[in-house]
């Protein structure tokens, strides 16, 4: 018969996040032997994880981390704003935060176990997000951006840029946090969903009963609108009518990765 006391019942508990009986069963399976026992409530707790995959999780946490040279960004992802702000998730994210910075975007591998252990303490669909790294070449500089919120990063910025003084760097990170553009230039945006707005506007022009002879220009000048919404280079700086393009002048923003929740 198996020997254990409530005290060992406890410690598995705290080792796995399991349940009070299923812990006693656990240890009673397996003969009083703890190793045994957390080895078969974490095989058990992967099990239901996975069934939970499907689940939506918009809710997380984000970090950021950064040296002289390079800088990290990663995201975990869950379901609820509860276990994103607890303790142990966002000391995660930073770990993974510090690992990438240190060892590249392959370096999150390290703490698979981890987020593992988090899919079956918190009993939700657990998951990384974004997880970039981005490093800084001659000449080049680096922001910056992490947006705090209840104690966990909510949305955090990268943005790499070269003959770009810091202030204004700085400034445009501020600006990606908020105006959350989907890429830099706009031919990076597939030609045929352009078509396809392009095409949608024309439709509206008409409907609007616009003479035809100014159909195109119209079109052009909405079209140029709906580029200002999600191409960075082409917003206005923090809302103002002077584009990030002007404002940087003869610099260069080379790229930039962004995360939020609910993205």
């Amino acid at each position: 018969m198996a020997t254990f006391t409530a005290k060992d019942v406890q410690g598995l508990r705290q080792a796995t996040g399991a349940g009070m009986m299923d812990a006693k069963k656990a240890l009673v399976d397996a003969d009083g032997d703890f190793d045994a026992a957390a080895k078969a409530l974490r095989e058990k707790g992967l099990a239901k994880a996975a069934k939970r995959e499907d689940r939506e999780n918009n809710d997380g946490a984000i970090a950021v981390a950064s040296n002289d040279t390079a800088a990290a960004l990663v995201q975990l992802r869950c379901e609820t704003d509860f276990s994103a702000k607890s303790t142990d998730f966002v000391a995660l994210v930073g770990e993974l935060a510090e690992l990438v910075l240190a060892g590249g975007v392959n370096a999150v591998a390290e703490k698979a176990d981890a987020v593992d252990d988090l899919k079956i303490s918190k009993k939700e669909n657990v998951e990384l997000g974004a997880v970039e790294f981005v490093e800084a070449g001659a000449g080049q500089s680096i922001d910056t951006y992490l947006h705090v919120q209840d104690g966990r990063g909510v949305n955090g910025v990268v943005v790499l840029g070269e003959g770009v003084d810091p202030d204004t760097l700085h400034q445009v990170a501020l600006h990606i946090a908020f105006a959350k553009p989907t890429v830099l230039h706009r031919d990076e945006i597939d030609p045929e969903v352009v078509a396809k707005e392009r095409a949608d506007l024309l439709d509206l022009t008409k409907a609007e009963g616009k003479p035809e002879a100014a159909w195109d220009k119209i079109v052009e000048g909405r079209l140029t609108g709906w580029f200002r919404e999600t191409v960075l280079l082409e917003q206005g700086l923090h809302g103002d009518k002077t584009s990030v393009s002007d404002t940087i002048g003869k610099g260069s923003i080379l790229r930039f990765v962004q995360a939020y929740n609910g993205a």
